[in-house]
């Protein structure tokens, strides 16, 4: 007001001093500004009445209240008006940009990113938003360089508005000679007037019909792309009493456009690491897993969208039992998918030894130090380097002769027991140190019963809260599943889980128990003298009859009993027992009551024909086909 003001101010201490004057005052006095401040009122302005202006003065010092004029008549209106018309226009385009700047990325996923694109920009900039995205670029794949295929087909992938010329989702290629169709080959933004007689809307009808009903009168058409590489297209109309769309706006669309694509590519990328994750680990798990007569399995494998390091297993051991495997590697990603790979190929590796899981799990756990060591020696700027390794695994053997199973766990919740009364139980299996964890902690090892058809669940800890605690609201599904085919209770399971809300992964094994039919099993105990060898022969030979075994391989599961019973006798401890085991193939097993354990060989092809003389102390054992003979 000082300064730009036309109207004469001045502002009076409380003797009626000009303190203050503004630049129209000085226009009106003759007398230069340095001899007007400091004097009184009445002598610095020029009254008709000086002493009426100087009571009217005093009297508003003293009450507090403006008087209009001497006169107290009101003589008019002083009006001042400024256009802040752009200023107003620019603020509202910086809050827009900002407005996408903070609500687009917030989500790893193309499609997502495009909806919160339009979301941001409808309707503060334009009534009509729509995204189309080369479908390569949803799918995580590398983007197209411009100008691109005219024939390439672009998803819309999000729309905000009154009237969709093509539902989200679809995907069609966009006609040659359209401001769209242009943008794609050259990347420069457009701002084209809408009229009736747009000679590019009859290239495109449906579109020209949806432009038409929503009265669209401004559009503005720019670029997705990165890099010269072609992420997609945006399009902008506005419609009805919007104003058009000037070289300004094409300038902010430009801009907010460049963001937005940025986050396109970064979900892209996002979406191509998950896949190549999804598929390492898909390639790494058991793709058909092997049968087993004695025990039936369902998995069931709820992937994550991120990529994570859960896995089963289910291998075959001699004695016609069988190992059951469930594992969860910490994190996602494709280091984690590879790192279960690794685990997953030494357990294969180390159930060859026919150790018990206890044993097994230890060793596994040298194996997961090792390699979380190997990621530490990584030079410092590698993803991994310094990234822990630890992972949850529990190991379950069956024993379809002794209706027995042995369990060990390495940090997996309790497995769960479903008899065929129906009746359950959690099984009492410490949950042990996780897998590469620091210490020396033990994983111990739990035997329990479990009859004939029994059904065993193992899990990890997301879906243990479920299905396997004692209060999880799925676990009656898994109660009353004792007579329901397994594939079926899996799936009922997996019906009444909300997987959609899932981030984690997460595994359930089912593993339903079948006895192995006493006549396929023979168990005789044996005196620890010389006389064990021939008694040993004789009841083999008996039993080999029986089973219908043709005579080659009776004959060299003679020598080979008779030389395990030589070598239970000879280096072994009381008591000695055999057990001839008919599966699948023909298990010959000799037990003693040694401390010490045997030196298991890799068995080769031609090592029936050279039976050894003396062998290893401690129990020792054999698995007879015809197609393999393989003897320790």
């Amino acid at each position: 007001m000082f300064t730009q003001s036309p109207v004469s101010l001045a502002v009076l201490d409380q003797d009626l001093r000009v303190v203050r004057i503004n630049t129209a005052t000085r226009r009106l006095l003759e007398s230069p500004r340095e001899h007007v401040l400091g004097q009184p009122l009445t002598e610095a302005f020029v009254f008709e009445e000086p002493a009426k202006a100087e009571a009217v003065a005093r009297g508003v010092l003293r009450n507090g209240q403006s008087v209009l004029n001497s006169r107290s008549e009101v003589l008019g209106l002083v009006v001042s008006a400024i256009d802040v018309t752009d200023r107003e226009v620019g603020r509202q385009r910086l809050a827009v940009l900002e407005s996408v700047r903070a609500r687009v990325g917030q989500r790893l996923d193309v499609v997502a990113v495009c909806e919160e694109f339009v979301n941001a920009v409808v309707p503060d900039f334009s009534g009509v938003a729509a995204v189309e995205v080369v479908e390569d670029v949803v799918r995580g794949e590398t983007p197209p360089l411009a100008p691109v295929d005219r024939d390439l087909p672009p998803r819309r992938a999000a729309f905000r508005g009154h009237v969709s010329a093509y539902p989200v989702g679809e995907v069609r290629a966009l006609p040659y000679g359209t401001p769209f169709s242009r943008v794609l080959s050259d990347l420069r933004p457009r701002l084209v007037p809408v009229e009736e007689d747009s000679p590019w809307l009859s290239a495109d009808p449906v579109r020209a019909e949806a432009i038409r009903r929503s009265h669209a009168h401004s559009l503005i058409v720019a670029p997705l792309a990165l890099r010269g590489e072609v992420l997609g297209v945006a399009s902008f109309y506005r419609r009805q009493e919007e104003d058009p769309f000037t070289e300004e706006d094409l300038a902010l669309a430009f801009d907010f456009c460049a963001h937005t694509a940025l986050c396109i590519d970064n979900a892209r990328r996002y979406v191509r690491e998950r896949t190549i994750a999804a598929t390492v680990h898909r390639r790494l798990l058991p793709q058909h897993p092997q049968a087993q007569t004695t025990v039936e399995i369902s998995p069931l494998h709820l992937p994550s969208p991120q990529g994570g390091g859960s896995w089963f297993d289910v291998i075959a051991l001699p004695g016609a039992r069988t190992a059951l495997v469930a594992g969860d590697v910490t994190g996602h990603g494709v280091a984690t998918a590879t790192a279960m790979g690794q685990l997953r190929t030494a357990i294969h590796a180390l159930a060859a030894l026919n150790l018990p899981p206890d044993e097994l799990l230890a060793r596994l756990s040298d194996t997961a130090v090792r390699l979380a060591a190997e990621r530490a020696a990584l030079p410092p700027g590698d993803p991994l380097h310094r990234e822990p390794l630890t992972a949850a695994c529990g190991i379950a053997v069956y024993d379809p002769v002794d209706h027995t199973c042995t369990i060990a766990s390495a940090g997996l919740p309790q497995p769960v027991a479903v008899f065929p009364d129906g009746s359950s139980v959690a099984l009492p299996v410490p949950a042990g140190p996780l897998l590469g964890a620091a210490g020396e902690e033990p994983f111990p090892a739990t035997t329990v019963d479990l009859p004939e058809g029994s059904t065993l669940a193992m899990g990890t800890s997301v879906l243990a809260d479920e299905v396997l605690s004692p209060t999880g609201p799925l676990r009656p599904l898994l109660d009353h599943g004792s007579q329901q085919r397994l594939p079926d209770l899996c799936d009922t399971i997996a019906y009444a889980l909300n997987s959609a809300d899932r981030t984690n992964e997460s595994l359930l094994l089912l593993a339903r128990t079948t006895a192995l039919p006493s006549s396929q099993v023979l168990s005789r105990p044996l005196p620890h003298d010389p006389t064990a060898a021939p008694l040993a022969r004789r009841e083999t030979r008996r039993q080999l009859e029986i089973w219908g075994v043709d005579e080659e391989t009776a004959f060299t599961t003679e020598l080979i009993v008779s030389e395990l019973v030589s070598n239970a006798v000879r280096y072994g401890a009381a008591p000695l027992q055999l057990r001839l085991i008919f599966d699948r193939m023909l298990t010959c097993e000799v037990s003693d009551g040694a401390m010490s354990a045997p030196l298991v060989k890799h068995a080769r092809t031609v090592d029936g024909a050279h039976l050894p003389t003396a062998g290893p102390p401690a129990a020792s054992r054999a698995d007879l086909s015809p197609e393999r003979i393989q003897h320790t």
